[in-house]
């Protein structure tokens, strides 16, 4: 295996252990009280997004872990590559536009966002 598409499979483990970690927002998050307070709508939104981006997350996993070489050497899998980094950079800035809170636990997932960015980059200029 190549590095390309070695980092190509190792994003694929990060996609799958946001999806975990997106699956836990419930409890870590304790969803069914916090979640009460707002309205309907607005909780139904939160949900539903959370659960596309846990698919999101599911789908790009499992498509890295199978087709690692094929997304780092052709032009549609290097495509969906750019998108994917792309993806990770822009969840970066938000996390600075609207998650302004000096904690550990908030560095930590910057981190992991910078993380998935190379993962999915990288292999764009090594194939």
């Amino acid at each position: 295996m190549d590095t390309a598409g070695l980092l190509v499979r190792l994003g694929g483990v990060h996609s799958l252990g946001f999806a975990a970690f997106h699956l836990a927002f419930w409890k870590l998050f304790d969803w069914r009280r916090d979640l009460a307070r707002n309205s309907p709508a607005n909780r139904a939104i939160m949900q539903i997004l959370n659960l596309r981006l846990v698919y999101v997350f599911l789908g790009m996993g499992a498509l890295a872990l199978a087709f690692g070489g094929e997304l780092a050497a052709t032009p549609l899998g290097r495509a969906l590559l750019g998108f994917i980094a792309l993806f990770w950079v822009g969840r970066g800035v938000e996390q600075c536009v609207f998650l302004r809170i000096h904690d550990w636990r908030v560095h930590l997932l910057s981190a992991l966002f910078v993380l998935g960015t190379a993962l999915h980059a990288v292999p764009l200029w090594l194939a």
